[in-house]
Parts: structure tokens; C-alpha cells; sequence
């Protein structure tokens, strides 16, 4: 005689959830409008937003913009992509780099997954 199924996880009712994986950027690399606060530090004052984002990672602030930040976040996260890609938008789009990297650890601080 077999014995019944074993239920791992319980349906939840009224609890949302993500449509995001954690092993994604949580924003997309033009996606300023998703944060406007995280855009206009981008925009008006990069040096600091560079500096947060190397702060918020413990890096040295010097570090915010380069390719070794980029690629350090995406590794640490396994978000899809390589060291090709991460120079291209580094180079390509620095301010568009940063405030994607910002917003994504906002993000994941929001949702307790950063570390």
C-alpha cells in the first residue's frame, strides 16, 4: 500500500508574490523611473551615488563605477551575464550602471536578501 503524498508547501492566501527571481537584476539597466530618487542622485551628484554603491557593498569608494563592481555584484547574486557585458554597459552607460546596481540593492534590502 502507498503511502499518501507529503505536502512541502502550504498554499498562501493574501500573501503576494514576487514575479522576480532573486537571480535576476531587479530592474532593468534603463528602468530610472522605478526609483526617481535613486535617477536624479545618478543624474546630479554620480560621485555620491558611486560612493553608496561601493559603501553599501563595503568596497572602497573609488570602486563604484568599474567594470570589478559589476561584475562582484552580479557574481554574488548569480544574475546571468559576463565580464563582457559588464564592461560594455560599464563603459557604455556608467550612470545607467550605477543606479541599476543601486536600485537592485534597495531592492533586495526591501525584501531581506542582501548581504
Amino acid at each position: 500500500m502507498a503511502s499518501p503524498p507529503v505536502v512541502t508547501t502550504q498554499p498562501q492566501y493574501g500573501v503576494p508574490v514576487s514575479s522576480v527571481s532573486i537571480n535576476t537584476w531587479q530592474t532593468g539597466l534603463m528602468d530610472c523611473c522605478t526609483d526617481c530618487a535613486v535617477c536624479f542622485c545618478g543624474m546630479f551628484c554620480f560621485p555620491c551615488l558611486a560612493c553608496q554603491v561601493a559603501g553599501d557593498m563595503g568596497e572602497c569608494c573609488l570602486c563604484g563605477t568599474s567594470v570589478a563592481m559589476r561584475t562582484l555584484y552580479r557574481t554574488r547574486y548569480n544574475i546571468p551575464g559576463s565580464i563582457c557585458s559588464d564592461c560594455c554597459v560599464t563603459m557604455c552607460c556608467p550612470v545607467c550602471s550605477v543606479c541599476q546596481i543601486k536600485r537592485d540593492i534597495n531592492r533586495r534590502r526591501a525584501r531581506g536578501i542582501f548581504w
